[in-house]
């Protein structure tokens, strides 16, 4: 699979109100690297998800631009989201929802079927298939999300926040299956999270964003060797790097003592 990346340069968003006029992001500047996995992290409300809609051409930035050359599905159309909330149609079953994808790129029905069923397994949604979203809980529904964007293997993924809504076992299930997918696709990953510990295990490079109106603070490689542990507690390089984070957002952690523990 193709993968490229994106380029923002100077990019700058403004909402626009009755009233006044709200500025979201200014001068944010960064490039998504080909096959890379991304992560950004920032106060919350600092403007991460409105970044992630711009990357996706769901918004026009009002300052500068961005290259979108590789940032198209292969149908033409946005890359596929996944969001904090849960997009699933409630008029169709599960296993029509986690499929849906694929119907789109014409897959037959048998095997776009076997496909989603298969996955839906692996997250734990074996025998829900014929149920509906009102049916299932706001965990289970992120699940069915995350399939349906895993199954349309597309060259570039816009994640938002989407481990949210998962309890913990099933988080750190999710997170390994997403670098998995990430590792065996050479797909592009841009990730929006709160969790600075997940963005580490995770990804090849963060971006940290100021408060709003946001620009890159700073970015910070991640040069540990893969496969990540899902919990990292005790390891000096992970806990270092946390802290220079958490040191941006405006906290402070001992890391050294944590790892001494």
């Amino acid at each position: 699979m193709r993968s490229e990346g994106a380029s923002c340069f100077g990019v700058g968003f403004t909402y626009s109100q009755p009233e006044r006029q709200v500025r979201v992001l200014q001068d944010v500047s960064f490039e998504v690297r080909p096959n890379e996995f991304l992560s950004i992290v920032g106060p919350s409300g600092c403007g991460k998800t409105t970044l992630l809609r711009l990357l996706a051409g769901l918004l026009t930035p009002t300052e500068g631009t961005i290259d979108r050359t590789g940032l198209r599905a292969p149908q033409g159309g946005p890359p596929p989201m996944v969001f904090q909330e849960n997009n699933l149609f409630p008029w169709m079953t599960v296993l029509e929802n986690a499929a849906f994808g694929l119907e789109m790129r014409g897959i037959e029905r048998n095997e776009r079927e076997s496909r989603a069923a298969e996955l839906l397994a692996r997250f734990g949604l074996s025998g829900r298939e014929n149920d509906y979203p009102y049916q299932l809980s706001t965990g289970m529904k992120q699940r069915v999300g995350l399939v349906r964007a895993f199954l349309c293997e597309p060259p570039l993924l816009l994640m938002d926040e989407p481990f949210g809504a998962l309890d913990c076992q099933t988080r750190m299930y999710a997170q390994q299956e997403l670098a998995n997918f990430w590792r065996e696709h050479k797909t592009t990953v841009v990730f929006v999270t709160h969790d600075v510990g997940e963005a580490i295990i995770l990804s090849d490079r963060i971006l940290v964003l100021s408060n709003s109106p946001a620009y890159v603070v700073q970015e910070f490689e991640t040069p540990l060797p893969r496969p990540r542990p899902p919990m990292f507690e005790g390891d000096p390089e992970m806990m270092d790097l946390q802290a220079q984070i958490f040191a941006l957002l405006g906290f402070t952690l001992n890391s050294r003592a944590w790892a001494a523990k």
